[in-house]
């Protein structure tokens, strides 16, 4: 499979004769809605095994291999040439597919409102085959230990029919908003924490559900070993079930990270109790902040890094953003940026004639255009090169896979990357 950035007065024949494929599999693969209007700097996976490359000025049969961490006789060797062979630029030279790493992944599903939108079930249904678990969000807490259940709707048979592990997704969440006085209550109080627990496993056993995953978020700092102290008690009642304990947790840097949304997750903690976690490593830019890469490279690394120091690289699950922003400029606070799919970005930069630029800094697409008042807007979203830097440092780091929010945006190349990159863990029954 390979990663095709278009460049000018390219077409859709012209590329698929280049790389010997059919005009078909490539509008099916990238689910292009406009075939005939292809936008300079947009990236196209095309769906073929291996890969091509061009030879470049500066080439050598060794730097080309290094670069594809395979030996250069090897490469000779499949593309039938001599070792000692001169290099003609611009030749091609084709590159077998590599080994795949085995990797977990995790999709959250937010149904809103009083039922659940068919966008959102069909999303499921087409993920559900690169999954390893399902996660309909959310079972909000209430301050008696009862839970207000989500629209689930076919989600636990969507989960079923593809091997997927449930997983039962718990906020401390109100109105909405998270609570540091509810996740003070669940904490503190044993005679509400623990009727909490066992309403958690009488829904889990309702539903089916083989993982509880808690993403309390907005803590009071003097909860921290609270917190510890719960999850080590809910770690003994569901290994009694046989399932697993997950949490979500706030992007940190150090342990001694300032702020009510770091300094109650302990990441050392949780790395010793729970079975894996979900690093939330997106919303750098943000709906309400400065135009910017929703998860640029730099800052997820940074913060990877410093979680494979604290807990094994093995229970760590990369958070990643399956949705872009576009910003209205000049950025005014208290303005809110419009989320958008990676396909309704490239639509948008189509409608608009403009191309699409690539940071190599944050390795995120963006562009910029101007809108019917004259209004300039700035979008970043995600496409197949910044996910495809993501599952590298994946695979660099040793981590346990990646967990998208969320799902119902649509990002066909995503899937078909995971596929290309790792073998998919399905834990059965």
């Amino acid at each position: 499979m390979q990663i095709h950035v278009i460049r000018p007065n390219q077409s859709l024949t012209s590329i698929a004769r280049a790389f010997g494929t059919t005009v078909n599999d490539i509008v099916e693969a990238n689910e292009l809605q406009n075939p005939n209007n292809l936008v300079v700097g947009q990236t196209l996976v095309i769906p073929i095994v291996g890969s091509f490359y061009w030879v470049q000025p500066g080439d050598s049969l060794w730097s080309i291999a290094s670069r594809f961490r395979m030996s250069y006789q090897e490469l000779a060797t499949i593309n039938r040439i001599s070792v000692n062979q001169p290099l003609v630029v611009g030749s091609r030279l084709y590159i077998p597919p590599r080994p795949k790493s085995s990797g977990e992944f995790n999709a959250y599903v937010e149904p809103r409102g009083s039922s659940v939108a068919p966008v959102l079930e069909t999303s499921a249904r087409e993920a559900a085959p690169y999954l390893t678990y399902l996660a309909p969000f959310s079972f909000q807490a209430l301050r008696d230990g009862s839970l207000k259940e989500p629209l689930l709707n076919n989600f636990p048979a969507i989960a079923e029919a593809n091997n997927n592990v449930l997983m039962m997704v718990i906020t401390n969440q109100e109105n909405d908003q998270f609570s540091d006085e509810l996740g003070r209550i669940l904490l503190n109080d044993m005679t509400i924490q623990d009727r909490f627990l066992n309403n958690i496993v009488a829904t889990a056993k309702k539903y089916g559900f083989r993982d509880i995953h808690f993403d309390f978020e907005f803590l009071r700092p003097a909860d921290r070993e609270a917190y510890n102290q719960f999850l080590r008690k809910a770690k003994a009642r569901f290994n009694r079930e046989g399932w697993l304990l997950s949490t979500a947790l706030a992007p940190k840097t150090s342990a001694e990270q300032k702020g009510e949304w770091y300094e109650a997750h302990d990441y050392k903690a949780h790395g010793q109790i729970v079975d894996f976690v979900v690093i939330m490593t997106y919303e750098w830019g943000y709906s309400g902040g400065p135009a910017m890469a929703v998860s640029p490279i730099g800052p997820v690394r940074d913060v990877l890094e410093y979680a494979i120091t604290e807990m094994p690289a093995s229970k760590i699950l990369m958070g990643q953003n399956l949705y872009g922003y576009d910003w209205t400029l000049p950025f005014v606070q208290g303005t809110i940026a419009k989320a958008l799919s990676p396909q309704q970005a490239i639509a948008l930069a189509a409608q608009r004639n403009v191309p699409i630029q690539y940071s190599t800094e944050s390795q995120a697409p963006f562009f910029r255009y101007t809108d019917d008042e004259g209004k300039q807007h700035e979008v970043w979203f995600e496409d197949a090169r910044s996910i495809q830097a993501k599952f590298d440092l994946i695979k660099e780091l040793g981590l346990r896979g990646m967990s998208y929010w969320k799902l119902g945006l649509s990002f066909p190349q995503n899937w078909l990357l995971i596929t290309e990159n790792f073998n998919v863990r399905k834990i059965g029954r």
